[in-house]
């Protein structure tokens, strides 16, 4: 399960090894426990990766591949592909900008796009210093 958290000045991308349901399910337990309100909507999210980051062809072959149309690419200029996701977003208010966005794919295809996600925060920290 891929996972993305949304605060108000970044987001992070995790992989995690739990499924999806069973995740969900714990994260409805706990909500109802500590007494906050929580909202699941289907969603989609969205992120840039850098066009000449390798392995962005890779995933463009990917994405061909895969039938279930869960992720789709978009030349965003001459730098960047947006990737985005189709999945599910948690929020503890239905007009939230700060929660959860989960979804999930073949195992291998969640942890490649962690990768790729992982290798661009890489190259934009080296970039910024």
């Amino acid at each position: 399960m891929l996972k993305l958290t949304y605060t108000e000045r970044s987001f992070c991308l995790e992989c995690i090894p739990h499924s999806l349901e069973d995740w969900v399910t714990q994260r409805v337990i706990f909500a109802m426990r500590v007494g906050q309100n929580l909202c699941v909507e289907p969603s989609t999210a969205s992120f840039l990766l850098p066009v000449d980051l390798p392995g962005v062809d890779a995933l463009k072959a990917e994405v061909k591949r895969d039938d279930r149309e869960v992720m789709a690419l978009c030349v965003c200029d001459s730098e960047y592909v947006e990737v985005t996701l189709r999945g599910s977003w948690l929020t503890s208010g239905a007009e939230d900008s700060v929660g959860v966005f989960i979804t999930t794919m073949s195992d291998r295809t969640e942890f490649f796009v962690h990768k790729l996600w992982q290798e661009a925060q890489a190259c934009a920290s080296v970039m910024s210093e």
